[in-house]
């Protein structure tokens, strides 16, 4: 059982990540940080970031750098990512799919110079959405409840 505590940051974090998710999802698609740098101006959200790639996956991150399909696939990520996070629902799902994403991108940067155990924020945000996962943070502060108890999910509960 958690404590009220527990639940309270445990519902921060949910909230921290998705406005993290979200923020990335938007500064890609407008360029909120660059301005006339977004995807809507003909930018790709993913070649900067793979194009820069190091470590032993670096060809294989180099060579699909600023693919539409993968341009699309990140974007859709970082958005049902965020919402999921941001609502609580489908925490199964959405925090699978950002702790892939997330090891991805983690891998696509190896090696940390300096850093002998090559952890960085990618690897410490995979952590956290594994921790919301099975702490059922959607829950708490969100329609995580509700959405368990529909017939949907009832029926398969990998929605949940």
């Amino acid at each position: 059982m958690q404590s009220k505590g527990l639940k309270v940051s445990l519902a921060i974090m949910r909230f921290v990540l998705a406005l993290e998710f979200l923020w990335a999802f938007f500064d890609k698609l407008i360029g909120i940080s660059k301005p006339g740098n977004g995807w809507v101006n003909g930018n790709s959200p993913t070649i900067g970031f793979l194009s820069n790639s190091t470590g032993p996956f670096s060809s294989i991150y180099k060579a699909i750098a600023g693919s539409g399909i993968i341009d699309w696939l990140f974007m859709l990520a970082l958005l049902g990512v965020g919402i999921v996070l941001l609502l609580g629902i489908v925490m199964k799902i959405g925090t699978i799919a950002g702790a892939v994403l997330m090891f991805l991108m983690w891998t696509a940067a190896l090696p940390k110079v300096g850093n002998f155990f090559q952890i960085d924020d990618h690897m410490i945000i995979c952590v956290a959405l594994l921790i919301l996962l099975f702490a059922k943070a959607g829950q708490v502060a969100g329609l995580g409840r509700w959405w368990a108890n529909t017939k949907l999910v009832k029926r398969c509960p990998g929605l949940e």
